[in-house]
């Protein structure tokens, strides 16, 4: 069975090999003249009546579209104005903040420079203090100690006299 399909199938391709050898020559179709029907003058009335009409709201509509093609160019413009004067305004304010900020800067650094040298006052006034008070203690101690060792300390015998 599988022998009969194969030569069924050469004989097909052989049959479109054969047809397609063979070209057919198409024939020219003459040209017919079309005849054109006549417009009446009322056909035509209303032709052009509806070409005005389609002018006219193409007009219209042009007209529309220039008017607000201005109107947004104007709010564009007052868009850009009023953010150049929010903007300008942002400015100033950051430069008066920048200043106050500034002005307290100098300020703390001044009160810090007067605390510090108020500190070093402040120590060598309690340098002065402890060296004062430890020769105060020195010259007691040597006091104290004079004392004890005048009571405690050799007395010196008197002879007796012999006569």
């Amino acid at each position: 069975m599988a022998a009969k399909k194969k030569t069924a199938r050469r004989k097909t391709a052989t049959a479109a090999k054969k047809k397609t050898a063979k070209k057919k020559v198409a024939r020219k179709k003459v040209a017919k003249k079309k005849t054109v029907a006549r417009k009446t003058t009322a056909a035509k009335k209303k032709a052009v009546a509806r070409k005005k009409a389609a002018a006219a709201k193409r007009k219209e509509l042009d007209a529309k579209r220039r008017a607000l093609i201005a109107k947004l160019r104007e709010d564009l413009k007052a868009s850009k104005e009023a953010l150049r004067e929010a903007r300008a305004a942002a400015k100033e304010e950051i430069r008066m903040a920048q200043d106050a900020a500034k002005a307290e800067i100098a300020n703390l650094k001044e009160q810090l420079g007067i605390l510090a040298k108020r500190e070093q006052a402040l120590l060598k006034l309690g340098e002065k203090k402890a060296k004062a008070v430890a020769a105060a203690v020195e010259r007691w101690e040597k006091k104290q100690v004079a004392a004890i060792m005048k009571k405690v300390g050799k007395k010196k015998r008197r002879r007796k006299a012999t006569a």
